[in-house]
């Protein structure tokens, strides 16, 4: 897969561009299917399937206050896009400036000037262009006077709920990673380097790696999950413990990896974490032993989970 880091910069027109936009962030099972009927139009068409994506958050440039976390960063989500076939990615960078344009100019004067549009795949909540005013019945009338076909797919539900990235923050921020897997369509997993702790884990009998992710990142909510460890090539059942440490009377949120059956030094490696299952919310203890006991508790549960899942 190609990424065009914005489309001003592309030296020549994309030829037959069957175009999907969004911010895909998260990739979930909506956006998955919008991108799956892309390429599959593009390869009845003899297209090239092409998403177009916008770094960084549009929300983040137009109301910093409300910007919303990311669930994935723009590398993940342009390595989920790849292997759902897109073969182009333009990654626009989002200024005031381009979200001023209107939605004719938009389409007109920035897409089709580098891309030559037959078709266009969309989902139903699309938006563009200033004040969001573009939607798929514009596309539609613009598509009718310059040349391409629209397709408008959604709302796509799981369980009975409405897929969106919205949706998926939420379950997220109530620490229900398995129903963020059920809209994800995959488990939700964290990457981080492993970087020095304090080292209490390994004076309970349960050393921990302490993982730096970024701090813009969509985090579940504070508590002790089961675990999927990926270290290198190999995968290790882990408990990870999201949260303050309320027992030794800390502030910093931080994010530790506990793995099953694992010896060795982590410090400095990349790991990914992917989040199976809630086991409990955070607790403050009495002391060291009683919250020993707790993640003793908290391990034999965690084996439970992860020998079922």
């Amino acid at each position: 897969m190609r990424v065009v880091r914005h489309l001003s910069r592309e030296p020549g027109r994309i030829h037959r561009t069957v175009l999907t936009l969004g911010n895909f962030d998260g990739v979930h099972v909506g956006h998955q299917a919008i991108v799956r009927l892309a390429v599959e139009t593009a390869a009845r068409l003899g297209g090239c399937p092409v998403a177009l994506t916008f770094e960084p958050h549009p929300v983040a440039v137009l109301a910093p206050d409300r910007a919303p976390p990311l669930i994935q960063p723009l590398r993940e989500r342009l390595a989920l896009l790849a292997t759902l076939g897109v073969e182009i990615v333009v990654v626009q960078r989002f200024t005031r400036a381009f979200a001023a344009l209107d939605p004719e100019a938009f389409v007109c004067d920035f897409l089709l000037h580098r891309l030559e549009v037959v078709h266009v795949v969309v989902g139903y909540n699309v938006n563009f262009g200033r004040d969001r005013a573009g939607t798929v019945a514009t596309l539609r009338g613009l598509g009718a006077r310059y040349g391409f076909a629209v397709d408008e797919v959604g709302p796509v539900t799981v369980d009975g709920e409405r897929v969106s990235s919205t949706a998926l923050r939420a379950a997220l921020g109530a620490g229900d990673v398995r129903r963020a897997a059920r809209l994800l369509g995959r488990t939700y997993a964290l990457r981080g380097r492993v970087v020095a702790g304090e080292r209490r884990g390994r004076t309970l009998g349960f050393p921990t790696a302490n993982l730096r992710c970024r701090s813009t990142l969509a985090v579940p909510a504070d508590g002790v999950y089961a675990a999927r460890v990926q270290v290198g090539g190999a995968w290790h059942g882990g408990v990870v413990n999201i949260g303050i440490r309320p027992t030794f009377g800390e502030r910093r949120r931080t994010i530790e990896a506990h793995l099953l059956d694992f010896t060795g030094d982590l410090y400095g490696r990349w790991v990914t974490v992917e989040m199976v299952d809630r086991l409990r919310g955070e607790q403050a203890f009495a002391g060291p032993r009683a919250l020993a006991r707790a993640i003793a508790e908290d391990v034999t549960r965690a084996r439970a989970v992860l020998g079922a899942s």
